[in-house]
């Protein structure tokens, strides 16, 4: 059966809905707008810049597979970053929005690969110069991209907590028994994140003060049926970083995550969190999996977008409440679902 872009569903505390109108004409202003996208190609049209720099975003995140170099040859590497860097709207969005963000392996350099890329260190100089990281920066010291940033807005504000599921991740078990690709490794064999990314994590979580904040990870964190790269194959991982929200006790944690070429929304109850923890994917934003054809998630909200698309977080504190969009070429909302956070 073919999948539809859009539905109409009621929650308790959050509703979730597609109602194809441009973004421009939504009435009430945010009080804080993040915009996000990932996998994005430089030899394909770039159609989304502009809609992008209409929603005007206080930030915007990369969230992975910022360019498709495949490569470890840096010099092939820093041409295709800057070409990026030229393309005309996207250079009025640096000029004009604050820009953070993650890798993925295309931009790593090596698809899926991980801890054993050899050429991740001065993989990782490149990331930061197409970031506009200062050269006097600590990140440039940094093994791997992980990094936080807070934004205050008035008595309020937002941490935006970059993971790096690249740089420390170890071996992924390929699944030679059933048409999926991976398999989830043994319980406790392996690691996404590492050691020292996960105490500097822990710490994000357990001193943050902000109303709201956001983890980015470039793969799927709660999406975990699809026998594709994601969290899900690190299952005592995923268990760990929900203890860690859990017993940190942040408000208003929510996850951003890219890679698929689709987008969804994903959501889960943990037990000592009075609000559900949602997973929003958004992919891609020069491509997307137009042969989608269904596939499992069994913490799935709504339905899946398979055309080009980016996300967008719309804040409001005083009524604790975030709108998130998926949104196509024109501005359309594809999609859209309402969490308030008490």
């Amino acid at each position: 059966m073919k999948i539809m872009y859009f539905f109409i569903a009621t929650f308790l505390l959050a509703g979730c809905s597609s109602n194809k109108k441009p973004i421009e004409n939504e009435s009430a202003k945010p009080d804080f707008t993040l915009a996000f996208g990932s996998c994005n190609r430089i030899d394909l049209p770039n159609l989304l810049w502009d809609d992008i720099l209409n929603t005007k975003p206080d930030v915007w995140v990369w969230g992975g597979d910022n360019i498709y170099a495949d490569t470890d040859d840096m010099e092939a590497l820093r041409a295709m970053y800057n070409k990026q860097k030229e393309q005309t709207e996207y250079k009025k969005l640096v000029e004009t929005t604050d820009i953070l963000g993650t890798w993925d392996d295309h931009d790593y350099g090596l698809n899926d690969g991980g801890v054993e890329f050899e050429a991740k260190d001065a993989s990782q100089q490149e990331f930061l110069n197409f970031m506009n990281v200062p050269e006097d920066s600590p990140l440039r010291n940094r093994q791997g991209v992980y990094n936080s940033k807070k934004f205050s807005v008035g008595k309020h504000s937002i941490t935006i907590i970059i993971l790096d599921t690249r740089y420390f991740r170890t071996q992924l078990t390929p699944d030679n028994e059933t048409s999926k690709r991976i398999k989830p490794n043994e319980y406790g064999e392996g690691t996404i994140l590492g050691d020292v990314q996960w105490t500097w994590l822990e710490n994000e979580l357990n001193t943050s003060k902000s109303d709201f904040n956001i983890i980015v990870s470039s793969v799927q964190y709660l999406s975990n049926e699809h026998g594709f790269e994601g969290w899900g194959n690190f299952p005592h991982e995923v268990d760990k970083l929900a203890t860690i929200i859990e017993s940190s006790n942040a408000n208003g944690v929510i996850v951003l995550s890219g890679d698929r070429h689709i987008s969804e929304f994903s959501k889960t109850n943990l037990k000592r969190m009075n609000y559900p923890l949602i997973d929003f994917t958004s992919s891609g934003l020069t491509h997307a999996y137009n042969g989608f054809s269904g596939e499992p998630n069994k913490y799935r909200v709504g339905e899946v977008i398979f055309t080009e698309s980016f996300g967008i977080l719309e804040f409001n504190f005083s009524a604790k409440k975030v709108d998130f969009k998926i949104v196509g070429d024109n501005g359309i909302v594809l999609e859209k679902l309402e969490q308030v956070y008490e």
